[in-house]
């Protein structure tokens, strides 16, 4: 099976020995993902902010892998407190309210303290059938 690598250009990758994404098939597997805004090297104190981030980032990754949020199967969201995540749910419906992937909450501490929450997801590309909808609702 054919893999490929895709990096965000963040010096974590290389100083850990990670990608953030890996494509293995049809399938994308997008690492733990933080807010860092990786222009910028920055990250905000603001959790919703965070979230937003996480999920830009992780569609960067998507998108370079051949993927979009639609194609979203599995989430994993990772926050130091879990009270905190239903603050994040609004962020959560815009990338994911259609969508409904598979997902699970997990409250662990993170790398960094300035780290509110941490976002993985799986992916499973769409077959070139032509058919608009990749999943049904039951």
């Amino acid at each position: 099976m054919h893999r490929k690598l895709i990096s965000s250009g963040s010096t974590f990758e290389a100083q850990i020995g990670y990608s953030r994404a890996v494509v293995a098939g049809d399938w994308v597997f997008v690492s733990g993902t933080t807010g860092f805004d990786y222009d910028k090297m920055t990250i905000s104190d603001d959790l919703v902010v965070q979230t937003e981030q996480c999920l830009k980032n992780i569609l960067a990754a998507l998108v370079q892998a051949g993927s979009s949020m639609k194609d979203v199967v599995r989430v994993t969201y990772v926050l130091p407190d879990g009270t905190d995540f239903e603050a994040c749910w609004p962020v959560l419906r815009k990338y994911f309210g259609e969508v409904r992937p598979a997902a699970m909450m997990i409250s662990a501490g993170l790398a960094d303290s300035r780290m509110k929450i941490e976002i993985e997801v799986t992916a499973l590309k769409p077959h070139k059938s032509g058919s608009e909808s990749n999943f049904d609702v039951i």
